[in-house]
């Protein structure tokens, strides 16, 4: 199954927000490399937890890759983002196995509690909803995973309760 990318509807207005000079040691570290494209933006990715507008702009100026070469690179690969996510990335899987248990009862649920589109990231960025095709957890299905922690045999309900305590959580560290 593939899940259909959303294609940004916002123009970027990020460009004064980032510190470009968190990225000067990796465009170092592969400058004039073979096959450095996948890396610097792999990289940038781990840096600012996206690739702001800038950044591409920057590593163009500096790597001599043209910009459209690596648009091209960043919009193929489901890997890469091109706008700031929450905190938490929720991935909800619409395998096979999920999908006959219902795994869209439980997006929906989410979408409704978080008031947000699959793809898209609540407004104080705490939370991305994503559907994904596999998490490899089919004995479980329906599954979700928020970090590295993976929840099972799935209700709408249940989802949202975790996604509630997760929040609760956020909010007692202020």
């Amino acid at each position: 199954m593939r899940i259909a990318r959303i294609p940004a509807t916002e123009p970027m207005h990020e460009k004064d927000a980032v510190d470009l000079s968190l990225i000067n040691n990796l465009i170092e570290k592969f400058k004039g490399k073979k096959g450095n494209m996948i890396p610097l933006l792999q990289g940038a990715q781990s840096i600012y937890g996206y690739i702001p507008e800038a950044v591409f702009e920057k590593i163009s100026v500096k790597t001599g890759l043209s910009l459209s070469d690596m648009y091209g690179v960043a919009t193929f690969y489901a890997q890469f983002r091109l706008k700031p996510v929450g905190k938490y990335i929720i991935k909800v899987c619409h395998g096979t196995a999920c999908h006959v248990q219902h795994a869209n009862k439980i997006s929906e649920a989410l979408m409704e509690s978080l008031k947000i589109a699959d793809g898209e990231t609540t407004e104080d960025r705490l939370f991305t909803l994503e559907s994904v095709a596999c998490l490899g957890c089919c004995s479980l299905a329906p599954v979700m995973m928020v970090e590295n922690n993976t929840y099972g045999k799935l209700t709408g309900a249940e989802a949202v309760r975790i996604i509630k305590e997760i929040r609760i959580r956020e909010l007692s560290k202020k």
